[in-house]
């Protein structure tokens, strides 16, 4: 083993390190390296402050480079600490007042102390000692790396030649890598990485790899310059030709076609009724077009471009239909029910009929899948007169999109929105934007927010579209979006649009619906008369009941569909005389076994399970929530993949039944000895929000205090520490789906009582809805008990203090007290 030891300045003989004090010089981007002759110029005060003492004393300098290039003042922690210790072999001052200089390395060394001075910095530094070891590897990487060298040198011209004749002859294996790494382009990381690393063959090694990346990088970057060379030798080539070829037809008078299409694109220019921007821009992209060659790539580009404007609706338009009774008609004849968006859509008609020009309104149907808000659109546009357009919005996540890609692009179109308004070939058409609610986010842009624009009244009568980059107005067009659900639309979106909610339909619409419009549509569909098939009441209840189970007629449709066909297949084998009649005991021989069981409670009261009321974006649905009691140290189980809403829930559900435990007559300290689990059923399905929370505490005191809950009362609500009751929401869904399951008592929240008006009629009759403010009254109405109102006892007064012994004062205590 061979080590090269520097020779120590300012140590003493009897010194283990070699220390020294020199002044310290930060660089910014650059790392010198030993044995390395290299000018600077230094400009900070504190650096030339540096070198003036240096110049005063033996001429030497730490160099040592900054972690962050950009700061002008570095402080210590900023500066790597280990550096190149060079000589000063030149300083010169310029007129500007910089510096120049020219330093030569002269080994490494490592800061170990800064010194307090505040005109520059001066550091004790140590001198670091390089290894290496002579054998065939080292001699092997040493060769290696200069013929790489070497090819780097002939790659990059800013190499001088010189360098690579500095390297014949070198056998000291750091001093080659320190030759070769000052002057490769690589990153300042990357070479204090190298100056750190003391062992000469392992820092030989990282060069050798560091220069073969540069060489195949370079020669990466030449096959692309040669690539781009050639691209242009063939530009300027097909440019040569074209010139030569407008001439000679010029001299032939062969331009008729490209002429023939100018003219024509001129003569639509003249007839099309534009904005005056876009009549501007057109012409303008016209004058361009005739100075092009037609084979240019800028030439086709033009050409769709104008092409796009000239075919876009700029002034034609429908003429809106203002009969109400008309219009009523058809809505009604459309769809079923849905009495609150065909009243908005007729006081619009209404207003439309008095004020000249308004502004279209922008509707938002929000409701579950199935209840009909995309086909309502396109019955509101048949009752306005106006043409129909869809965009689904499900999945979009690019920003263009909507507003297009600018022309600079390769293949660029405008954003959906324009594209529609051409398929429309009008400026108002009724727009559905549908699933409004399902749009996403990623790097390339936020589309719900380039809809802000497009979906305010204030602001879409300037809409620019990237591609157009000309102004287009949409203020009359009529946009109704449709969403299973508003959390997912952002608020500033929201507050843009009017939210019209469209619940469920109940049993007896279904009803309705299948009777007037589900079977004559599936009859049509598949070849048959109304006397080939026939459903009765009972049947399509039956169908309705056990085997679908949703908000909407959706699936509902798909099982009339399925016995239409097979009543199809008889009717084919027997004739067209064939008749069928489905009765509720048909329904099973048709559709096969029943997918859900309906108005099946539990069959007897049980401690410890109460039945909720849960709202999702299919509609209303039972939560049944179960409670048990286990031997324990006071912790609360929640399972049934519950969210983190719901879980506080029921937390919040667990502290009133502690704070009411003396109350109920519970011990204290009752939850000390026992574990609570509360479960939620189908755990697959995911499940959050608020209005659990009386549920939770009802389930919780019955399994506290071993008293069942009735199992034909339903309830919904929040609940807060002191045991008041919040109001919810989706509160028809919820009320439905009770109805669906037979339940004859729902407990509801006292501020909920302003939205009983919007249930049916019907559903109420059969329906017993219970208003509470507190969970007092919930537990007394939910509980099976006799007498509901011994259910919270009074609780016993303080046990009476002990008397304590008190020892007989001693004489004069008194008269010393006071």
């Amino acid at each position: 083993m061979i080590f090269r030891l520097p020779k120590s300045r300012g140590a003493g003989e009897g010194e283990k390190r070699n220390l020294l004090t020199v002044p310290m010089l930060p660089l910014r981007d650059i790392v010198i390296f030993p044995h390395m002759v290299v000018p600077l110029f230094i400009g900070r005060e504190r650096s030339i402050h540096a070198l003036e003492f240096a110049m005063g004393q033996e001429k030497f300098i730490l160099l040592c480079t900054q972690k962050d290039p950009r700061k002008d003042e570095p402080r210590e922690g900023e500066i790597h600490r280990v550096g190149t210790l060079a000589s000063i072999l030149q300083l010169l001052r310029l007129p500007d007042g910089t510096v120049k200089v020219l330093v030569e390395g002269k080994g490494r060394a490592i800061v170990r102390q800064f010194q307090p001075i505040s005109q520059f910095f001066q550091v004790e530094a140590e001198e670091l000692l390089e290894s290496w070891e002579i054998n065939s590897e080292t001699e092997a990487l040493r060769r290696t790396a200069v013929a790489g060298f070497e090819t780097y040198a002939k790659l990059n011209k800013k190499v001088p030649q010189e360098a690579t004749q500095s390297l014949v002859g070198v056998e000291d294996p750091g001093r080659l890598s320190d030759t070769i790494s000052g002057h490769l382009a690589i990153k300042a990381d990357e070479k204090q990485a190298l100056l750190e690393t003391l062992d000469a063959t392992r820092r030989l090694e990282q060069v050798v790899g560091l220069v073969n990346r540069e060489n195949e990088i370079l020669q990466i970057e030449s096959r692309i310059k040669n690539r781009v060379k050639k691209q242009m030798e063939k530009t300027q080539r097909e440019y040569y030709l074209n010139e030569q070829m407008r001439a000679i037809q010029k001299e032939m008078g062969e331009k008729e076609d490209l002429k023939s299409e100018i003219q024509e694109l001129e003569r639509r220019v003249r007839r099309k009724k534009m904005s005056p921007e876009a009549t501007a821009k057109v012409k303008h992209e016209l004058k361009k077009l005739k100075l092009m060659s037609p084979m240019s790539a800028e030439a086709t580009v033009s050409r769709n471009y104008i092409d796009w404007i000239l075919s876009l609706p700029w002034y034609e338009k429908t003429r809106d239909k203002h009969d109400l009774e008309e219009a009523e008609r058809i809505l009604e004849a459309d769809h079923y029910g849905l009495e609150k968006p065909k009243e908005r859509i007729l006081e619009h008609l209404a207003v439309q009929s008095l004020v000249k020009k308004m502004k279209g309104p922008i509707l938002c149907l929000v409701g579950p899948p199935g209840v009909g808000k995309t086909s309502l659109a396109k019955s509101v546009a048949r009752a306005l007169g106006r043409n129909f357009v869809r965009l689904s919005l499900g999945g979009v996540r690019d920003e263009a999109e909507i507003r297009g890609h600018r022309r600079t692009y390769i293949g660029a179109l405008p954003g959906k929105i324009i594209q529609s308004l051409k398929k429309a070939k009008t400026n108002n058409p009724v727009f559905c934007l549908d699933e409004v609610d399902k749009m996403s986010t990623d790097f390339r842009g936020d589309p719900s927010a380039a809809l802000l624009e497009v979906l305010d009244p204030e602001q879409n009568f300037g809409f620019n579209d990237h591609y157009l980059d000309v102004d287009y107005d949409l203020s009359e067009v009529m946009f109704i979006t449709t969403a299973n659900n508003l959390y997912s639309i952002p608020p500033p979106l929201q507050d843009r649009m009017e939210i019209i909610r469209m619940a469920g339909y109940t049993e007896v619409e279904k009803v309705l619906i299948a009777q007037q419009f589900l079977i004559p549509k599936q009859c049509t569909a598949n070849g048959l008369t109304q006397e080939n098939i026939q459903f009765s009441e009972n049947a399509i209840f039956s169908i309705i009941r056990h085997y679908t189970r949703e908000a909407g007629v959706r699936n509902l449709e798909r099982e009339i569909a399925s016995i239409s066909r097979k009543v199809a297949r008889e009717v084919a084998a027997k004739g067209k005389d064939h008749q069928v009649r489905v009765n509720s005991q048909m329904v099973g021989k048709y559709l096969g076994v029943a997918k859900f069981r309906f108005g099946r409670t539990e069959e007897a009261d049980e401690v410890g399970l109460t039945t909720g009321l849960a709202w999702t974006e299919f509609g209303g649905e039972l939560l049944h929530t179960e409670v048990v009691v286990l031997p324990g140290r006071g912790k609360l189980m929640i399972t049934g993949k519950l969210g983190e809403v719901m879980q506080e829930s029921a937390q919040a559900a667990l502290s009133y039944v502690r704070s009411k435990a003396e109350t109920l007559g519970l011990s204290p300290d009752f939850y000390r000895k026992i574990d609570i689990h509360v479960h939620v059923p189908e755990g697959a399905i995911p499940k959050d929000g608020p209005s659990a929370g009386i549920t939770i505490a009802t389930c919780i005191a019955s399994a506290l205090l071993k008293i069942p809950v009735r199992r034909d009362v339903a309830m919904t609500g929040e609940i807060t520490l002191r045991g008041r009751v919040l109001p919810i929401g989706g509160l028809k869904e919820k009320i439905i789906a009770a109805h669906r399951h037979q339940i004859k008592t729902v407990l509801i929240p006292l501020d909920n009582e302003k939205d009983i008006k919007e249930i049916p009629p019907r559903i109420l009759k059969a329906v017993d809805l219970v208003t509470v403010d507190h969970m007092d009254e919930v537990l007394k109405r939910a509980l099976a008990l006799d007498d509901p109102d011994s259910l919270f006892k009074t609780p016993p007064p303080p046990p009476a203090p002990e008397p304590v012994y008190v020892p007989s004062e001693p004489p004069g205590a008194e008269i010393q007290a006071h």
